[in-house]
């Protein structure tokens, strides 16, 4: 596959007021993109505590502290290598090349991760295979994810820019129509096929999202790299500026994002322990996937995006001025809400667990499911309805649209125009800390639970999270007041322009 100009690229946005003819093979790309991701990255876990085998084709599963360690420090290799891929997009390649070559490391990650659980085949370890595979994905995967976002804005102009919100819209539309099929399948074809049929659907659809970027080659705006300029720019004056401004931010949502990202982990886990049996009309009688679940957050963000857009917002605006800040702010209160619904559900659950060992087996008549917290047994009947989880589900997708959206567009509008990789992969790194986080606090918690201290278990875990997150929401109000900053639109060459457009709300709280 060939990327080199036929005929020369656009280097600046047309002046145009319509929208860009690359966006249509950007958001096709994210679309399926993030339907290999988002498949992947849903089953991992039930696939590291439910069918992980060893070297001779033996379960060897993690159990449940081991796998959510691997499953964040997966994530925080996601969205710690952003920013090399950041500088390699600004300093050497370009974006375009840069998300075209990583995503064929990419491929290359899910086609080992389909032959972890085949050691008659390849003759290696799956947990060494297993491991390999993360390194490539997170390279692929974290390297386009700053690029991807950065190439959406340096299609438009001064003419167009006012599309731009709409576009972060649509875009992150795209990710949740990709994100919401893919969580609702590949747990079915797990359950259904094995581990390698579904993590190899994924990777063909990595494949078709790399061959509709690269279709789209002529259609884009190629901002051309910096060259050893880069590092030049990061230091000036408006680069360390935009940092100053910015870093503070984005530690307030490092917290966010450490609770939102255990909606593969710790929520998958608790979905264990809980009736997930519910009555639809038509449908009948359904039982979700505990990994299958996260699909309601998709879901949740297609209906809640217009919503806000259309209704929310409109209705907001009518007694102050909506602006970023102000949407960051209500959204960290809101995700503690989240939270509390787990926090809530998790005290339900905590009494009716027993240690494995404690269960009288002559009693198996009685209706005992086995799909309880590492080695817990939970009585059926008296399980939390999922619907609970659901709740949880809604309110956290809330805090999601209020805060990921607005940082990613803001991240976008407040970076120089030289640095809006690097400025994305900074915002993406918060993410990686995120991870980070919880790995940490997973590993604290196996160490405090062998020295027989249950600080941080069953439902303390959330409620320690919701007083943090509520800590932290109160906090960034007060920091908030204090921005100040400056929004860079490509094709805007008059400082004045940026600092009319800050003036007017779109850089300040």
């Amino acid at each position: 596959m060939s990327d080199s100009p036929r005929k020369p690229w656009h280097t600046t946005p047309p002046l145009t007021d319509r929208m860009p003819g690359g966006i249509p093979y950007i958001v096709g790309n994210e679309a399926a993109e993030r339907f290999s991701y988002y498949g992947m990255r849903a089953i991992l876990y039930l696939f590291m505590t439910e069918h992980l085998l060893d070297a001779a084709g033996k379960p060897a599963h993690f159990d449940a502290t081991t796998a959510t360690e691997w499953q964040h420090w997966f994530g925080f290799g996601v969205y710690f290598l952003p920013m090399a891929g950041a500088i390699l997009a600004d300093w050497l390649w370009g974006k375009y090349r840069t998300i075209l070559w990583l995503s064929l490391m990419y491929c290359l990650g899910h086609a080992v991760l389909a032959l972890v659980d085949l050691p008659h085949l390849t003759g290696i370890a799956p947990k060494s295979l297993l491991a390999l595979a993360l390194v490539f994905l997170s390279i692929g995967a974290g390297g386009i994810k700053p690029c991807v976002s950065a190439h959406v804005g340096d299609q438009f102009g001064k003419l167009n820019q006012h599309l731009l919100p709409r576009v972060y819209q649509w875009f992150y539309f795209a990710i949740n129509v990709g994100a919401a099929a893919s969580m609702i399948l590949t747990p079915r074809l797990m359950d259904a096929y094995g581990p390698p049929v579904a993590f190899g659907v994924p990777g063909v659809l990595m494949a078709v999202a790399t061959v509709v970027f690269w279709l789209g080659r002529y259609k884009f705006v190629h901002v051309p790299p910096t060259g050893n300029r880069i590092f030049s720019e990061i230091v000036s004056p408006a680069g360390l500026r935009a940092m100053a401004n910015l870093l503070p931010l984005y530690m307030f949502v490092i917290l966010f994002f450490a609770m939102f990202e255990q909606t593969q982990s710790t929520w998958i886990e608790q979905a264990k322990s809980m009736d997930r049996v519910i009555h639809l009309p038509v449908v009948g009688e359904f039982e979700f996937n505990p990994a299958e679940i996260q699909a309601i957050n998709s879901i949740f963000v297609l209906m809640l995006i217009p919503l806000f857009a259309t209704v929310i917002y409109p209705f907001w605006g009518r007694f102050t001025e909506v602006t970023p800040l102000k949407k960051v702010g209500v959204g960290l209160f809101v995700t503690a809400g989240s939270f509390v619904v787990c926090a809530l559900v998790q005290e339900r659950i905590d009494p009716w667990t027993a240690p494995r060992q404690a269960v009288d087996f002559g009693l198996s008549q009685l209706p005992v499911t086995a799909a309880g917290l590492g080695d817990e047994l939970v009585i059926a009947n008296d399980a939390p309805s999922i619907w609970w989880q659901v709740l949880a589900y809604l309110i956290l997708t809330a805090g999601e649209v209020l805060v990921s959206i607005t940082v990613l567009e803001f991240s976008y509008t407040q970076a120089p125009k030289t640095l809006k990789s690097f400025i994305m992969g900074l915002f993406l790194f918060a993410i990686a800390l995120g991870n980070l986080l919880i790995a940490k606090v997973a590993g604290m918690i196996e160490d405090l639970e062998q020295r027989g201290v249950a600080l941080l278990s069953g439902a303390n875990y959330y409620w320690t999270f919701t007083v943090a997150m509520l800590i932290a929401a109160v906090v960034f109000v007060a920091w908030s007041q204090f921005y100040r900053g400056a929004t860079y639109i490509q094709g805007v060459e008059d400082p004045g322009v940026e600092v009319e457009a800050a003036a007017e709300g779109t850089a300040t709280n």
